[in-house]
């Protein structure tokens, strides 16, 4: 709306005085100009066409004007946009008068996660869980949105490997600095990825000072372990922050081999955002020879799992979800963290995922204990 604003200026005249002659209130017309928020009671169009005469009649360009409101052609559609687009909330925490309202010992969402049954499987999450499970050799990344729960299927993985007698090592470089970039934060190298298998496979033994003397003995010590019996499986998290050096590097550490050249030391596991998948693009030449070998594994979003989702939580939790949320509440909730990619567009965006609904979830419930509702309904979903 600014070229709107400058015509006016130009032609010596107020926003007052095109108000008035549109037939609407000074603040309402301030709300239209800078805020592109026009009112429901009167037609946008109508009052489009008297903005213009009363613009055409001060003596303002018409090329101008017509410019002017092609800037508020576009404002309306990015608006619109806006508007599709499913809304995040902050992390919220059931309070203490919220459990007492709805008769909980624990906060189905918060802190909940102390063993694998813990953990929700439906088909999607499932299949992800299993292929991190028998993957052995290449590399793998796993991407998925924040809070889609990466991170917990990791914490899985390394429980079912403790729990069972697959002798195998993980290998976890610590990513808490990482960065893609040095003026950001802390790039991982690859000097710190053979810190990290030696620390995790032969603690004791002493690196050497060499660079290449160190790699080697890295190799070394991956064939000895191979030899006892031993899978290795770096585990890199964060990897949408790795640096393309490091991406590049990897395939390095998957030709690491056994002396007859065929046995494969080290299987590789990415989990990172969606940003991972474009750095793994195919059109990503920088990456070819890392993207070429490395298989892309999507934790999608919960959408048609969601009422078994909250199922499984608070019966976890040792509640009925029939006493926490009506069922169109679910249908409620679904809708609100899923919107249309682009206005008009048959594609759609979903932020179904575990840590989001738990949030969603979590500030519907207190506010429902707030007011004194029974259960969370549509209404109190839409008002959080």
């Amino acid at each position: 709306m600014r070229i709107i604003q400058q015509l006016l200026a130009d032609a010596r005249q107020s926003q007052s005085a095109m108000a008035r002659a549109v037939g609407i209130s000074p603040a309402t017309m301030t709300e239209i100009l800078l805020h592109n928020r026009w009112p429901k009671r009167r037609s946008r169009e109508e009052l489009r066409t008297g903005m213009v005469r009363f613009l055409a009649d001060a003596g303002a360009d018409l090329a101008a004007i017509n410019e002017a409101f092609l800037e508020i052609e576009s404002d309306t559609e990015t608006q619109a946009k806006e508007e599709t687009k499913p809304m995040l909330i902050r992390c919220q925490a059931l309070l203490p008068s919220t459990r007492k309202h709805f008769k909980l010992m624990t906060d189905p969402f918060h802190n909940e996660l102390r063993s694998p049954d813990d953990v929700f499987l439906s088909g999607d999450i499932r299949m992800v869980r299993e292929a991190i499970w028998f993957h052995s050799e290449g590399m793998m990344a796993i991407v998925g949105e924040s809070g889609s729960g990466k991170t917990t299927l990791v914490r899985d993985f390394k429980a079912r490997v403790a729990k069972s007698d697959r002798p195998v090592h993980i290998i976890e470089p610590y990513v808490l600095a990482m960065e893609d970039n040095d003026k950001k934060g802390k790039t991982l190298k690859s000097q710190h990825i053979v810190e990290a298998v030696m620390a995790t496979i032969a603690p004791l033994e002493r690196p050497v000072s060499s660079p290449e003397a160190r790699f080697r003995q890295m190799h070394g010590i991956l064939r000895d372990s191979a030899r006892a019996g031993f899978r290795h499986v770096l585990i890199i998290e964060e990897a949408h922050s790795l640096p393309v050096a490091t991406l590049k590097q990897l395939k390095r550490f998957l030709d690491l081999d056994t002396k007859d050249g065929f046995g494969k030391l080290l299987s590789v596991l990415l989990i990172g955002q969606p940003e991972l998948m474009e750095r793994l693009s195919a059109s990503n030449y920088a990456v070819r020879e890392v993207t070429q070998r490395c298989e892309i594994v999507t934790l999608r979003a919960l959408d048609n799992d969601l009422d078994g989702y909250l199922r499984f939580k608070f019966e976890r939790a040792g509640a009925d979800v029939t006493q926490i949320i009506t069922e169109d509440g679910i249908e409620a909730l679904r809708s609100r963290l899923t919107g249309n990619a682009l206005k008009g567009a048959h594609s759609r965006i979903s932020l179904c995922y575990p840590l989001v609904v738990g949030n969603v979830m979590a500030a519907a419930m207190n506010l429902a204990a707030d007011v004194g509702a029974p259960l969370v309904d549509p209404g109190i979903i839409a008002q959080v």
